[in-house]
């Protein structure tokens, strides 16, 4: 991989070749990534790879026109032609009012260690010994009969990002992953589940024995299930897919959605969203986050925001454009890559942890689901309706009574944002991430 004055030499090297050939602003954006992983399927190897890439991606303005051009050749040769390339058809683009480069007072000067990279590459013995070890796991959890594999995985990315507005800066992070996915029962009683772990540093994951025997014993759970009987009632998330409500919240706020007007929380700047004891806050700078970085995708300065607090909603979720579009200024949430425009995104996403135990928030449920799987994509984001394929565990007497598949569940995100408890076991194992949730009168339909 070039070296960090190797790379600042190329970017600046292109903007000024950009602005020669005519460009009033521009920046350039480079990666480089290594992966590798391996499968193991039924006690055999299956499939080992490694990749390795670089991609360039520049951006010019001619006035109120914009173009992109990508190149994966950093050869003199193939550089020398991108600048000319991109001024040329910024000039025969439409225009765009809101596009250009975030304001330089808003940039970056300095910004922390997030410790992001593991400065040791697992070995390809390494990364078999880990999938071998956590498909081996699963397969010796009673009552498991087939597996789907296991593997690992790595992954080291570089970024450097210059524009003409003075901002230089990079950064590394490395991705360390295992997870296996197995079958229990026979033919058409069989189920599956699955259990995985991930971490920027290999000494952050967790063994391939507890990541194998919690997706063993999961999948053995979900034997013989039933369906519950159609009716109102509350409705438990676990964390693996309470999640999924934070990030369709953060859907719903992203500054390009609320420009277009297509987004259920448009009008609700400053507004009750959820109940008082709601916080979400997205931290880009947690350390050794899945989704930290220093700075955002512009160069923008970025921090930690809570974007909901005590129930009330405080921020979109800004880039340079949208915040443009809104008569307002980013807030360092652009992501971007090298063959197109930044977009409003999240970092390290998650809903704050309550008070009560799993256990104590199902403790008064008479009758209820306890959530572990969802099927199809059922959130309308303009009018916030919300309906899902689910399968699970169904609630009697506050306990886990039998599981169940072939389920529904809907209601309306505005009314689940309202009406939802969080509890005390908030894990950061993802970049977005939920404690254990209750939300109260869903609608669930069955049998």
């Amino acid at each position: 991989m070039a070296s960090k004055k190797n790379k600042e030499e190329i970017l600046d090297r292109l903007i000024q070749a950009a602005r020669k050939a005519g460009a009033d602003a521009a920046d350039a954006l480079l990666v480089e990534s290594v992966s590798a992983g391996v499968s193991y399927r039924l006690g055999k190897l299956e499939d080992v790879e490694r990749a390795e890439s670089t991609d360039l991606g520049l951006r010019v303005f001619v006035g109120a026109q914009v173009a992109f051009v990508s190149s994966t050749d950093l050869s003199q040769e193939r550089l020398a032609e991108l600048p000319q390339r991109a001024v040329a058809m910024a000039k025969l683009a439409p225009e765009d009012k809101y596009a250009g480069l975030a304001p330089k007072d808003l940039l970056a000067r300095d910004w922390p260690s997030l410790d992001l990279e593991d400065a040791n590459e697992p070995s390809t013995d390494t990364l078999i010994e880990l999938a071998r070890g956590v498909e081996g796991a699963a397969m010796a959890v009673k009552g498991i009969t087939n597996s789907e594999g296991g593997g690992a995985s790595y992954g080291r990315s570089a970024i450097a990002l210059a524009t003409s507005e003075g901002f230089r800066g990079g950064y590394a992070a490395t991705s360390h992953g295992i997870g296996v996915a197995v079958l229990a029962g026979e033919g058409t009683g069989m189920e599956r589940d699955y259990a995985d772990s991930s971490a920027r540093h290999a000494a952050d994951m967790e063994t391939p024995e507890a990541v194998g025997k919690r997706a063993g014993e999961r999948t053995v759970k979900r034997l013989n299930p039933r369906q519950a009987k159609s009716q109102r009632a509350p409705v438990v998330y676990d964390p693996r897919i309470s999640a999924s409500l934070v990030g369709s919240f953060a859907g719903a706020i992203s500054g390009a959605s609320i420009a277009r007007g297509v987004s259920f929380l448009k009008d609700r700047m400053g507004q009750q969203v959820f109940g008082p004891s709601i916080n979400i806050i997205d931290d880009p700078h947690r350390i050794r986050g899945l989704r930290s970085k220093p700075f955002d995708g512009e160069g923008v300065a970025n921090r930690k925001m809570a974007l909901i607090e005590n129930g009330v909603l405080t921020a979109w979720l800004l880039d340079t454009a949208s915040a443009r579009q809104l008569g307002l200024v980013t807030n360092g949430h652009a992501a971007r890559g090298t063959g197109g425009p930044p977009a409003p995104s999240t970092t390290n996403l998650y809903m704050a942890p309550g008070t009560l135990s799993p256990d104590a928030l199902m403790a008064d449920i008479k009758e209820g689901f306890y959530v572990t799987e969802t099927m199809g994509f059922g959130v309308n984001g303009v009018t916030g309706d919300y309906s899902q394929g689910a399968a699970g565990f169904w609630i009697e007497n506050g306990k886990i009574a039998y599981p169940v598949s072939g389920m529904t569940i809907a209601s309306n995100l505005k009314d689940m944002f309202l009406n939802l408890t969080p509890a005390n076991d908030l894990e950061f194992r993802r970049g977005t991430n939920a404690p254990t949730i209750r939300v109260e009168g869903m609608t669930i339909a069955g049998s």
